[in-house]
C-alpha cells in the first residue's frame, strides 16, 4: 500500500529571515515511516524543513516542505499516484502574517525588518488548512489526523478528536497533549478510544490498525465518504 506521512513543523514567513512556526521534532512521523516501510508499504514522508529529529526513516522516501501552502502543493503533486493511507502528523501553522506596521502605522516591507525600527504591530490571518482538503485529494484513502490539546480533560480531547472526524471526513484521530495526559489516544467513530503508552507503541498500533483495515476491506482502501 502507498502511504503518505506528514510530520515536523511548518512555518510561515515574517520576512526573509524570520518566521512563525510550531515546536515539533518530526520524530514520531519518521518512526512511523520506518515502521510502515519495514511492514512492506511504499512510504513517502513529507517532513517539515525545521524538523530536528535524527531518526532514520528506513526505506521511506523523505520529501521536505516549508509552509502550509507548500505542503498542499506537494500533496497535490502526489494525487495522481493515489494513496491507501494518509497519516497527517505535521504541526502546521494556524496563522500567517498579513502585515507588519511600524509605530506610525505604516506598513513595513523589507527582506529583513530592521531591529532599530522599534515597536512593531503584526497582523495575522488564518492560513490554508491542509487536513480538510485531504479527502478531496485522496478520496479513497484511510486518513488519520492529529489533535494536540492543552486545555481541558481527556474527555474534552476525545470530543475534539471526534469533531475533527466529522468536520474533515477523516477516519481516525490521534490525540495527545496536556489535556489527554501521558501517551496518546486513538479516536475512531464507533469504537472505544484506545490508550497508547508512547511513540514506539503508537507506531506499532497504527501499523497493525492499517493491516486490519486492509484485510477487512479486501485490500481496498476505505473510501471515507
Amino acid at each position: 500500500m502507498r502511504v503518505i506521512i506528514t510530520c515536523g513543523p511548518g512555518y510561515e514567513p515574517i520576512d526573509m529571515v524570520r518566521r512563525l512556526t510550531n515546536f515539533s521534532t518530526g520524530e514520531l512521523g519518521l518512526l512511523l515511516a520506518a515502521g510502515l516501510a519495514r511492514a512492506g508499504h511504499e512510504v513517502i514522508c513529507l517532513k517539515g524543513e525545521g524538523a530536528t529529529a535524527r531518526t532514520e526513516p528506513g526505506g521511506a522516501r523523505v520529501v521536505t516542505f516549508s509552509t502550509n501552502g507548500d505542503l498542499l502543493e506537494r500533496l497535490l503533486e502526489m494525487q495522481a499516484g493515489g494513496a491507501g493511507a494518509i497519516f497527517h502528523a505535521a504541526a502546521l501553522c494556524d496563522y500567517r502574517v498579513k502585515s507588519v506596521r511600524g509605530v506610525d502605522g505604516a506598513v513595513m516591507k523589507a527582506d529583513k525588518l530592521p531591529s532599530r525600527a522599534g515597536e512593531l504591530t503584526m497582523t495575522l490571518e488564518p492560513t490554508v488548512k491542509v487536513l480538510p482538503q485531504l479527502r478531496e485529494i485522496f478520496p479513497f484513502a484511510w486518513i488519520v489526523g492529529w489533535k494536540y490539546e492543552l486545555d481541558g480533560t481527556p474527555g474534552d480531547a476525545v470530543a475534539r478528536g471526534m469533531a475533527q472526524l466529522a468536520e474533515c471526513r477523516t477516519d481516525a484521530c490521534v490525540v495527545n497533549g496536556a489535556a489527554w495526559g501521558p501517551g496518546f489516544g486513538f479516536v475512531e467513530a464507533g469504537n472505544e478510544t484506545v490508550e497508547v503508552a508512547d511513540k514506539p507503541a503508537l507506531c506499532e498500533f497504527l501499523s497493525q490498525w492499517l493491516g486490519r483495515g486492509k484485510q477487512a476491506h479486501n485490500f481496498l482502501p476505505h473510501h471515507g465518504l
